[in-house]
This record gives C-alpha cells, sequence and structure tokens, in this order.
C-alpha cells in the first residue's frame, strides 16, 4: 500500500459525558488504535476489506451518499457524506483497515471516521486542518451515523501529543495541550475491558443528550429565558447559580443530569492544576469522583463495568480512573503505576471474573501510553 494512517483510540479521564452541553473535557490519544493502508485509485470507485469485520466495502466516492446499509461500510460512507458537504470528490481509494483492541469504549468509531476522512481528503488532494478533520469526522458520526455526541473524541484522536493531557472547550473549540510536569511520577493507562460489546445508539447515550438539554430548557423556563430549539440548547448556557434555584423544583432526573454536568465543570478545572502541579494522586480522585457523578447523577455504567470500577478502587497502584466512553458497555480506564502492572491485573482479573464469570474468555487487559495524534506513518 502507498500510504498508511495510523488513528489513535482516545481515553478521557475528566469531563465525561459534557461534550455534547458544550462542557469542558480532557482526554489523551494513546498508542492502540486503527491503522489503515490505502491506495489512490485511477477512478472514484471506493473499495475497502477489514481486519477486523467480515465483509467487503464498495462504493462511488463521487455520487450522492446512500442511506446508511447497517453494516462497517457506513463510516466510510459518513466521511464521504461529511466531506462531499465541503468538497467535490472524485478519486476513491482501495485500502484494508484493521483495528488493535477489542471494540468498546475507546472510540473506535471516531478513529475509524478520522482515518477516512483523511484518506479520501488525500485522495483528493484536499489539505485539511487537524481541526477541520475533528469538525468532518464529528459531522459524520452525528449526521450520518446518529450519534448525538460533541467533539471530545474527534479532538484527543486528531490532536492527541504524548505525554500531554488535552484541554478542551466544547463551547469555544479553543484548546490546550498541557504538557507531563517534569515532577510527575510514571503513569500508564490500564484498559480494563468488560468482554461486553456496546453499540452507542442502542444504548441510552442519545436519551441522556436529551435529557442533559431538557434540563437546560426546565430551567430556563423557570427563569422565563425564551426558549430556543432543542438542538440549539445546552447547559453551558444555563449558570450554575440560576440551576441551584430550580434544583429541587426540577424532576429528580433531569436535576441529576445537571448536577454532573456542573461537577464534573469544576472537576476538569481543577483536573488541570492537578495535571499542571505533578499531582497525580490528586488527578486520580477526581477521575474517580468523576465515576461516581457517572453512575449516581448521569446513571450510566453497567453491572459489569461498576464492578471492574469497585475493584479498581481498592487496588494498590491504581491512582484513579473510570468508565471509558458511554460507560453503557465497554472498558474501564485507569491511570497506574507501571510497577504494579502485573499485580493490578491479576487483582482486577481475579475479582472481576468472581462475579462474571461468563466473560472469562473475551476479558481482557491492556496496558498503553498517551501517544500522538492521528498521522500518517
Amino acid at each position: 500500500m502507498q500510504y498508511h494512517i495510523f488513528s489513535p483510540y482516545r481515553v478521557c479521564p475528566l469531563g465525561a459525558h459534557v461534550d455534547h452541553q458544550h462542557g469542558l473535557v480532557t482526554g489523551f490519544a494513546i498508542d492502540k488504535g486503527v491503522d489503515l493502508w490505502f491506495d489512490v485509485s485511477d477512478d472514484s470507485m471506493l473499495v475497502l476489506d477489514s481486519e477486523t469485520f467480515t465483509g467487503h466495502v464498495e462504493f462511488d466516492i463521487a455520487t450522492p451518499t446512500l442511506i446508511k446499509q447497517g453494516n462497517w461500510g457506513d463510516y466510510a460512507r459518513g466521511a464521504k457524506f461529511a466531506l462531499q458537504k465541503r468538497f467535490k470528490l472524485s478519486k476513491g481509494v482501495k485500502g484494508v483497515i484493521k483495528g488493535s483492541l477489542p471494540i468498546g469504549g475507546l472510540s473506535s468509531s471516531a478513529a475509524v471516521l478520522i482515518a477516512y476522512v483523511m484518506a479520501f481528503a488525500k485522495a483528493n488532494s484536499i489539505s485539511l486542518e487537524p481541526f477541520e478533520v475533528v469538525k468532518i469526522a464529528s459531522e459524520a458520526e452525528r449526521e450520518y451515523i446518529g450519534l448525538n455526541n460533541g467533539l471530545l473524541d474527534q479532538a484527543c484522536i486528531a490532536l492527541g501529543k504524548k505525554d500531554h493531557l488535552l484541554m478542551l472547550d466544547c463551547e469555544s473549540n479553543e484548546y490546550r495541550l498541557i504538557p507531563k510536569a517534569a515532577n510527575m511520577p510514571d503513569f500508564e493507562l490500564g484498559i480494563f475491558f468488560s468482554g461486553l460489546t456496546r453499540s452507542l445508539i442502542s444504548s441510552d447515550y442519545n436519551l441522556r443528550v436529551t435529557e442533559c438539554k431538557t434540563a437546560a430548557w426546565i430551567v430556563q423556563a423557570y427563569e422565563n429565558v425564551p426558549l430556543k430549539t432543542h438542538d440549539k440548547t445546552f447547559l453551558r448556557d444555563v449558570p450554575e447559580s440560576m440551576f441551584k434555584r430550580h434544583r429541587d423544583e426540577m424532576p429528580p432526573r433531569f436535576a441529576r443530569r445537571a448536577e454532573h454536568f456542573y461537577g464534573e465543570h469544576k472537576r476538569v478545572r481543577e483536573g488541570i492544576t492537578a495535571w499542571e502541579t505533578g499531582n497525580l494522586e490528586w488527578f486520580g480522585s477526581l477521575s474517580k469522583a468523576s465515576c461516581d457523578s457517572s453512575i449516581h447523577n448521569y446513571e450510566c455504567g453497567s453491572p459489569e463495568l461498576q464492578a471492574i470500577y469497585q475493584v479498581m478502587l481498592t487496588t494498590d497502584g491504581i491512582y484513579g480512573g473510570r468508565f471509558s466512553g458511554a460507560g453503557f458497555k465497554g472498558a474501564c480506564i485507569a491511570l497506574v503505576d507501571p510497577s504494579k502492572k502485573e499485580s493490578i491485573e491479576q487483582t482486577i482479573t481475579e475479582r472481576y471474573l468472581a462475579q462474571f464469570p461468563q466473560y472469562r474468555d473475551s476479558f481482557k487487559v491492556f496496558f498503553c501510553k498517551s501517544d500522538d495524534g492521528a498521522r500518517f506513518v
């Protein structure tokens, strides 16, 4: 193959479930991800095979995008859909794509979309800045795939930098890459796969987004603030003081969603200070508080992931961590002491499988490091 793109997976230690409400988020790109090898076609035909999924994808990149087909090729169609809104596409690619970890919780879908956007742009001599790639891939996922997410996943994957924490303001799209402090102890990222694969679209992910927007609407209605349509309503536009005035009058479900948003906003701000000062213990404790709020206020996390998280809380060598992704299935992530990886893996594996022996063959533990964002290799 003439070209090779590596598009990393991502983890989000703080700032979970708030990107779609224009909140503050953090994340790392990691050294595991998606590889796409491709040649530029002589014509407009796109031909893809996958080493991860069965089936063969083939379509014309120059014609209008067809409706979803319900298979892994929809991500390539989504990338085409979002690019076609901006550019004329005339050259296809012939390629093979492969993922390096089991699917679930690390935003593999966003990694795949970014790889396709970069490949199709390259084939058609389109020059894109990294944040343009972020916006196009996010648009593909929202408008074509049907997942109402924010920019967190795509930003971590496209903008990430080794040994740096990404902080993104999802309202202004301003971001910082904050270097690891010189006094910070070594750490790696533990990835604990529950063994339960997931589909965000069939989970309660989109419902939670709607509940957050409804919470904002309710507060604005109490305050007689002119309401906007749901798609233009965000909790970031509602001051926390306004929410607190009406918290006890609101239906509890919506109040809990807002509580998570405002609490997470504070945790991200504190987490930036902890990271900048090299205080991994503090940073880890904030990540644990984030997961507690995800369980109790955001009400997500399958029984499997909650079980892994509870084991993590009492495992020596883990600074902190939380569910990765939406937490309905998938994985937990943790910041770990590299010198204790062996005992961490043993403890988590034994105690989790004692509760869920049915996942003995599919439960997996991986350790990885932060890495640079999506790139041509």
